[in-house]
This record gives structure tokens, sequence and C-alpha cells, in this order.
């Protein structure tokens, strides 16, 4: 059988990729590493192992797949992957490397390994003999691992910036008060965001004002198994009784109003995805640096007027210059909508530091 890796019969393998996107599934949706399943599959055409990587440090999809085979028993087969068997040696060694120590005679695999360091599996493998298949099931592998490769591609955490308001965009009232703005269904899916993000960022302004935990918690009030850590932007002190220390994980105080900087050190503490709740200034700069990759936006059906807006200054002044964005889903959350959104093409993300 002919393979074309530029046009790949996504049929022919599918039912092994999806099967591979499953075993995914069970890797952890935070940290550096990202979320690979693998299925390898005998000359015969019969699933003979499967694998799914369990985090940094532990062995890659491909290897523990491997590892469920007696030596010798890969020769000749193919193994399907979701992403492109890595190239380099970090707290393993490379994939591809395994792969052909094992005698496979085929890889297909989803997804491209963007990373500088990580990429060239393919090549690799090529290099060697086996025959590589790339890009099946693509789209579905590319929206799983969308914020991985967000940081793998841009060298940076894949940043979401979110706010709650009234209909007229205002995050509170013109004392202040807040709480709530917006009802419980929508309070509890953030709280749900938080729980898939590896760190939860706001200024120190939104830890004077409102006093946060920055927890997540379900919906009686009890902590989620998985918590995002707390960190705090800016330069002015805040009470040694602020709830956030009281949060399980060690606060991390980021003394800056530089969100380059900001960013260039949560990308080197090992964070993949990174939960913005602001304030407005904060979110702000996120939105004029272009370091945005995702808006997760609540809208309570109030109207509130004054001051208190949900953006700032974001570099705006003209309407040529608007930040146009392209909505992925509209949801109704009890009486409250909630919007995810990205920028639009023509704007693309920043690296960190740009």
């Amino acid at each position: 059988m002919t393979w074309d890796a530029a046009a790949p019969d996504d049929g022919a393998w599918a039912a092994n990729m999806r099967t591979a996107i499953e075993l995914a599934h069970n890797g952890p949706s935070t940290g550096v590493n990202p979320r690979v399943g693998c299925v390898i599959v005998g000359e015969h055409g019969d699933v003979i192992a499967e694998g799914w990587h369990r985090g940094v440090g532990t062995a890659h999809a491909e290897v523990d797949a491997l590892s469920k085979l007696p030596e010798g028993g890969a020769v000749g087969a193919t193994a399907v992957v979701t992403l492109e068997p890595c190239n380099h040696t970090g707290h393993t060694g490379p994939c591809s490397e395994a792969l052909i120590a094992a005698g496979v005679a085929r890889v297909v695999y989803a997804v491209s390994d963007p990373g500088h360091m990580s990429a060239g599996g393919a090549e690799r493998l090529r290099e060697a003999g086996v025959e590589v298949v790339g890009g099946v099931l693509a789209d579905e592998v590319e929206a799983f691992l969308g914020d991985w490769l967000t940081a793998a591609a841009l060298g940076r955490p894949h940043i979401t910036v979110k706010w709650a308001s009234s209909l007229d965009g205002r995050t509170a009232a013109a004392d202040g008060t807040s709480t709530w703005i917006t009802g419980a269904a929508a309070r509890q899916r953030v709280h749900e965001q938080r729980a898939a993000s590896d760190a939860i960022v706001v200024g120190t302004g939104t830890v004077l004002a409102d006093d946060p935990s920055l927890t997540a918690r379900g919906d009686a009030g009890e902590l989620l198994t998985t918590q995002p850590t707390p960190v705090v932007v800016g330069m002015r002190a805040i009470p040694k009784d602020a709830a956030v220390f009281h949060h399980p994980h060690p606060v991390i105080f980021e003394g800056t109003h530089d969100v380059g900087e900001l960013v260039r050190d949560l990308h080197g503490r090992g964070f993949r995805r990174v939960y913005v709740e602001g304030g407005p200034t904060l979110a702000s700069a996120f939105v004029a640096a272009g370091l945005v990759d995702e808006y997760a936006i609540y809208l309570a059906p109030t109207l509130l007027g004054g001051a208190h807006v949900a953006l700032d200054d974001i570099g705006v002044t003209t309407i040529a210059e608007q930040r146009t964005l392209h909505v992925l889903s509209l949801e109704q959350l009890g009486a409250d909508l909630f919007i995810r959104a990205v920028p639009a093409h023509s704007e693309p993300a920043q690296k960190e530091g740009n």
C-alpha cells in the first residue's frame, strides 16, 4: 500500500488514531508535556499494544506501548501516535530512536511536533527506512492539543484572559462592589476552568479590592482535586491575612508591570496553561501585548454603567486597529452568557518577550 504524507487516507488508520486519542486523555492536562496516546498495530492489522504519556519524567506514549511487548514484538508493526515522535533527549530518550530500535515498519501520526528542540522525529524515521504517514485526524488532535501546541510553538504558556461583566461591559458597580455579577452556573464554570489551568494570575489591585482565594472549588464550596498555582502581579504589598495565603499552593509574587517578563518567568517555571482573571489593568496589558490565546467572557443580563470597565487602554486609537475576535462558542449558563473566543487570524499570537 502506498501512502502520500501530504494527503493521508484518514480512513485507513482513523479507528486506531481515535483509540490513540482516547488513550491520550488519560494523561495529565496540565504541565509542560503534551497528552499523547499510541497504538501499535501488528502486521495483520490487530492491536498488539497501547500506551500513553503519564507526565514529566515518565515514559512517552510510544515507549510505554513498546514496553508491553516482548523483545522483537514490534518488528514490522505500525505505531499510530497522536503526535510526531520526539527527536530529542530530555527526561527520557528520543521516541524516534526507540521506534527504530524496536523495528517498526511504519509510523502514523496526526500532528507535527512544533517544538524547536523536539521536532524532527519524522525525518529521522524516514532516514532509517521507516515509512511515515502524517496528518491523520490532524484537526481532531490539534483541537485536543491546542494549549500545548501554542506553548511548544511560541515558547510561552497558552494564555486565557477571563472576565465577568454586565452587558454594558462593567465589572463592578460605581462603589466597587462586584459580588456577584454572574450567577452560580457561570461561577462554577470559572472554577472548572481554574482547575484545568496550571496557574491563575491576578494583579495586586484585585487582591486588595476583592481578597480572592484563587482556588478551584466545587458546587458545595469544597476544594477540587486539581488546583492552579496562584500568581499575584504588581508592586504593591498585600495584607498578611489575605485569603490567597490559604491557598493549597504557595503564592508566586511577580514584582513587575512588564507582562513579557511575567510570561517568560511563568514559562520558565513550567506552566503550560495560564488563566488570567484580572483586573482590567492586567487584562488590558495582556491584550495590548498580543499575548492572549483565548478569551473566556461571562456576560450577565444586567446594566451597571460607571467607570469600572472590563478593559481599559489596549492600544486601539482608531477603528482600523480594533482587536477582532473569532467566537468559538456561545453558551447560556443559567441567566448568563459564556462566550469563548480567540483572536482573529489577522492578529497573530506573540512569542514570549515580543
